[in-house]
């Protein structure tokens, strides 16, 4: 089932791009000739200011804006003139935050033609979740991820290619995380944790063709490690300090280590009259292996001296296989028929070690056994007819068959391995879709896509189970005016042997361009989105099993932009923008709401969250030369939840920087 927009609340802060840095056009935008050579290059140089009122945390975990001197942007284009140059032909170099943004980048892209071409990409982001209103704060993250991916191909334009590529992922920075100790009647401690984990990527691969098809192969080695030992700064009386449980000293190694080499295999046949073929196959044989070292001393709830010790490891194989082939026919001019067959097997088979010590005394060591497997089988035909240019209809069948098999057991050390039955399900789903474009003028284009889907045992109570969506758009679109309106829906109905879940989403929206001079455009866009589930929900309170709740939740999300776009005197630029986005919830002033789904009040408090960001900005940009722009913008943030004020700020930012090119 194709999801419907997805909106996080943590996101909002993305609904209004930064001010800076700025589009303007420095310098010649035909470049400027050097040897054999054509350059274009531009460069903006500034500085960031903000000013934070409010919860500080908040705003640096979604926008994260501070003062400083930045590289805002950088550009550089350099282009062989007659497609022959000496090293290359062909250099690009751009750059976006350099100094201390939040998010940064770059990007390298240099070929020489019929001969390599080698990519490079580097993002660094700076992430920061303080957790203020949980766990007093003492869940908190501040770390710094930096990627870069790096690929070189031989012979790009050729028949024969060469692949190698590298790629690597790093995070690392503080935190603060928490730890129960030492029984069911003990305390909660504060713990430092220095976030360590790496992944590392190796590829190396070649494509050739042949016989007019395309023969890809990739074969490649992922390997991951996360060392990331946690520690207890200085003794602690725990959150609950009325208690005779304390925290004397705590240390944690907990190191993760995995491989996942992979084969990927794909076959192409493509642009031939009557058909086309596509075929994909990928094979992953993941490797985990963990270790957990854990020493703890302190005094527990009666005040006797307690010293803890947990060690547990273990190893686990996931063996991945998917296959997919696509086979498209173009019986008729006007017909194109494509089905896709797909295949996929996914293992999880591992053992573990497990056993702790309580003042010296060990207890049984524990040997948990897990499996499992899924596998999946799922076919698709669609046919599209297209009698003429205004009109085409397209519709489809997709059914598919997946089985899931489980083993999950433990046995004490010298035992046998556990012997436990199979758990065994299987699902199908049957969909079916069917759609129609209508274009009675030019300017005038209508779109209409539905699907229905019937699944007989979804695996969980979220899953899809009884679905429908539909999605229809009207465009209309000339030389200087585009304007359309579109409406989606999906709604889900499933019930196993948990409990029943109903999803229903509701998207409804306009957005339209407008350019009346060329030196004058505006743009504006407004968007409503609906969403309520409901679920039964089973847990435990005070020892006991508690049933026949309902986990409730209804969002209602209007986001609004509008930005415009002028010049003065075709010298200044000046660009003005508002972005707003309201969930407004189920309409409750109170996180009280009485009567809906559930008599507690905690459950209710839950069940919305209405909230309202905005942020207008404004940014100028003066032509001082032919090859300097003077730039300043201003943006305000504004965010505010309804039901408290905890994590409410707002933010005045803004830069003032120039770009130029030489």
């Amino acid at each position: 089932m194709k999801k419907i927009l997805f909106i996080s609340l943590t996101s909002f802060a993305l609904a209004q791009p930064p001010v800076a840095p700025t589009t303007e056009q420095t310098g010649n935008p035909r470049g400027d000739n050097s040897g054999n050579y054509n350059i274009i290059q531009s460069f903006e140089l500034g500085y960031r200011f903000a000013t934070v009122g409010g919860d500080g945390g908040m705003y640096d975990s979604t926008v994260n804006y501070g003062d400083g001197i930045r590289l805002l942007s950088s550009s550089l284009t350099v282009q062989s003139r007659d497609g022959h140059g000496r090293l290359f032909d062909h250099l690009v170099i751009a750059t976006q935050g350099l100094g201390n943004d939040p998010y940064q980048s770059a990007i390298l892209r240099i070929e020489k033609n019929r001969l390599y071409r080698y990519d490079m990409m580097w993002r660094l982001t700076q992430y920061v979740d303080p957790a203020a209103t949980v766990s007093f704060g003492e869940h908190a993250m501040n770390t710094t991820r930096r990627m870069q991916d790096h690929d070189f191909t031989l012979f790009p334009e050729g028949k024969f290619k060469l692949f190698l590529g590298y790629s690597r992922n790093l995070e690392t920075g503080p935190a603060l995380t928490t730890i129960q100790l030492f029984n069911a009647q003990g305390d909660e401690y504060p713990l430092f944790e220095n976030v360590h984990r790496e992944a590392n990527e190796y590829r190396l691969g070649g494509e050739v063709h042949l016989l007019g098809m395309r023969f890809n192969v990739m074969h490649g080695w992922e390997d991951f490690k996360e060392d990331s030992p946690q520690s207890l700064t200085a003794p602690s009386a725990g959150n609950n300090p009325t208690d005779t449980n304390t925290l004397a000293s705590f240390q944690s190694k907990q190191p993760i280590h995995g491989t996942s080499p992979y084969w990927r295999v794909g076959l192409f046949r493509e642009g031939k009259k009557w058909w086309a073929v596509n075929g994909r196959f990928t094979y992953v044989a993941g490797k985990n292996a963990f270790a957990l070292d854990e020493l703890s001393s302190g005094t527990a709830f009666r005040g006797t001296p307690t010293q803890f010790q947990v060690v547990t490891f273990g190893n686990a194989d996931r063996p991945a296989l998917t296959a997919n082939l696509t086979v498209s026919l173009f019986p008729a001019t006007h017909v194109v028929i494509t089905n896709q067959t797909s295949f996929s097997n996914i293992r999880m088979i591992g053992d573990s070690y497990f056993t702790e010590f309580n003042n010296g005394f060990q207890s049984s060591p524990v040997l948990p056994f897990q499996f499992l497997g899924i596998e999946t089988f799922a076919n698709a035909t669609d046919l599209a007819y297209h009698p003429s240019k205004w009109f085409t209809i397209h519709g489809g069948f997709e059914y598919s068959d997946r089985h899931i098999n489980s083993v999950q057991g433990q046995s004490n050390l010298g035992d046998s391995a556990p012997n436990q039955p199979a758990i065994e399900q299987s699902n199908q789903l049957k969909a079916g879709t069917l759609g129609f474009r209508l274009k009675l003028i030019k300017a005038l284009t209508i779109s209409v896509d539905g699907e229905i889907g019937r699944e007989n045992k979804p695996i969980y109570p979220i899953s899809d189970g009884n679905y429908q969506a539909f999605r229809a758009r009207v465009e209309y679109k000339t030389k200087l005016f585009r304007a359309g309106v579109y409406a989606k829906s999906d709604y889900n109905v499933n019930s196993d042997v948990l409990t029943s879940y109903a999803s229903h989403a509701r998207q409804y929206g306009a957005d339209g361009s407008w350019i009346p001079r060329s030196w004058f455009s505006i743009d504006a866009s407004y968007t409503k989105l609906h969403l309520n589930t409901l679920g039964g929900i089973d847990y435990f309170a005070q020892g006991a099993d508690v049933s026949g709740e309902s986990s409730y939740y209804i969002s209602n999300i209007h986001t609004a932009t509008l930005g415009a776009h002028f010049t003065i005197l075709k010298r200044a630029d000046v660009y003005a923008g508002y972005s707003h986005v309201e969930d407004v919830g189920d309409g409750r002033a109170t996180p009280d709401g009485a009567g809906l789904y559930s008599a507690l009040p905690a459950f209710q408090a839950a069940q919305t969250f209405p909230l309202r960001y905005l942020s207008p900005q404004l940014r100028l940009s003066v032509r001082i030369a032919p090859k300097v722009r003077w730039n300043a913008g201003y943006q305000y943030y504004g965010y505010r939840e309804q039901f408290s004020a905890a994590q409410d700020y707002r933010a005045n930012t803004g830069f003032s920087s120039l770009a130029f090119s030489f």
